[in-house]
């Protein structure tokens, strides 16, 4: 991707430019999840590397992220939508998705993603509950 884009809405914009990125919001922030709380600092930077990650801020406050990792073809996967306790419930999460599904990250064949708790949201955007197969490593 050559460009870099960005959202904004009032006082909050999101932007997937990697430069804008707090990296230590987002690794405190996913350490207190329930699908990274032990994913090693190491492991969630070579993550960042290896991802189109989005950055949700109020001002220049960063509050929110999410990542897609892609080949930019055939398939993208969603993960790591978080938005900070204090900001939930004001539709952040939902704006968060649209940009993610309007980039051209996600302008592939599939995209993925994993919940155990926000299928409510996730399906307002087209997403199926399906069966897969995974292998932990």
């Amino acid at each position: 991707m050559g460009c870099t884009m960005k959202w904004q809405r009032d006082d909050f914009w999101i932007t997937d430019d990697t430069s804008a990125l707090d990296v230590d919001f987002y690794a405190t922030a996913l350490n207190t999840t329930y699908w990274a709380q032990d994913r090693p600092r190491d492991v969630i930077e070579k993550s960042l590397q290896n991802s189109v990650v989005f950055s949700l801020f109020e001002n220049d406050k960063q509050i929110g992220f999410t990542r897609t990792v892609t080949d930019d073809a055939t398939f993208a996967w969603i993960c790591d939508v978080y938005v900070h306790p204090d900001y939930r419930g004001r539709g952040l999460g939902k704006w968060l998705m649209a940009c993610v599904l309007e980039h051209p990250s996600a302008q592939v064949g599939i995209n993925l993603l994993a919940t155990r708790d926000a299928h409510g949201l996730y399906e307002q955007f087209g997403f199926e509950r399906k069966e897969c197969m995974i292998r932990r490593n």
